[in-house]
C-alpha cells in the first residue's frame, strides 16, 4: 500500500510541475516564423495577382478593389476584411478564415472556398459562378442567397457551385 501512495505522489508530483511548467514557459505549438502580417493596414487596390499568400494574415485590412486573381491565399486569415470589389477569380483559399468579412461586389469566379470558414461574411452582388465551397463553414441565410445565384463547375476541383453550397 506504501508502495502504490509513493508513485501516485510522484506522478502528482510531476503532473504539477509539468503544469508549472507550461504556464511559466508558454510557446506556440505551431507557430510560424516570418508570418506576414497586413492586419489593419489599407491595401486598396493593391496587386496580389497569383502571389504565393499562404498563411498570411489581412485581419481588419482594407481592401477595396484588391487583385488577388490566382493567388495561394490557403490558411491565410482574412478575418474582419474588407473585400468590396476585390478580384478574388480563381483563388485558392482552401482552410482560410475569412470570417466577418465583406466580399460585396466581389469577383469570385472560380475561387476555391473548400474547407474555408466564412461565418458572418457578406457576399452580396458577389460573382460566384464556378466557386466552390465545398465543406465551408458558411452562415445558413448566407447560403440561401448564395444558392439563388449559384451557377457554374469549378475548373481546377470539377465541383459544381450548386452543389459545394448544398442548394436544393
Amino acid at each position: 500500500m506504501n508502495k502504490i501512495l509513493t508513485r501516485l505522489f510522484s506522478l502528482i508530483l510531476m503532473l504539477i510541475l509539468a503544469w508549472f511548467w507550461i504556464i511559466i514557459n508558454p510557446r506556440p505549438a505551431f507557430g510560424q516564423i516570418n508570418t506576414i502580417n497586413y492586419s489593419n493596414m489599407n491595401l486598396e487596390n493593391r496587386d496580389f495577382a497569383n502571389a504565393d499568400l499562404v498563411g498570411v494574415t489581412f485581419v481588419a485590412a482594407e481592401m477595396r478593389g484588391t487583385k488577388f486573381q490566382g493567388a495561394n491565399l490557403t490558411n491565410a486569415i482574412l478575418t474582419k476584411g474588407v473585400l468590396l470589389k476585390a478580384n478574388l477569380e480563381g483563388a485558392n483559399l482552401t482552410g482560410a478564415l475569412v470570417d466577418r468579412a465583406t466580399l460585396d461586389n466581389a469577383n469570385l469566379k472560380n475561387a476555391i472556398f473548400t474547407e474555408a470558414t466564412l461565418t458572418r461574411s457578406r457576399f452580396y452582388d458577389a460573382d460566384i459562378t464556378g466557386a466552390d465551397f465545398t465543406d465551408a463553414i458558411i452562415d445558413r441565410y448566407q447560403v440561401s442567397l448564395l444558392c439563388e445565384k449559384a451557377d457554374g463547375v469549378n475548373p481546377i476541383t470539377g465541383v459544381a457551385t450548386r452543389e459545394s453550397l448544398g442548394c436544393k
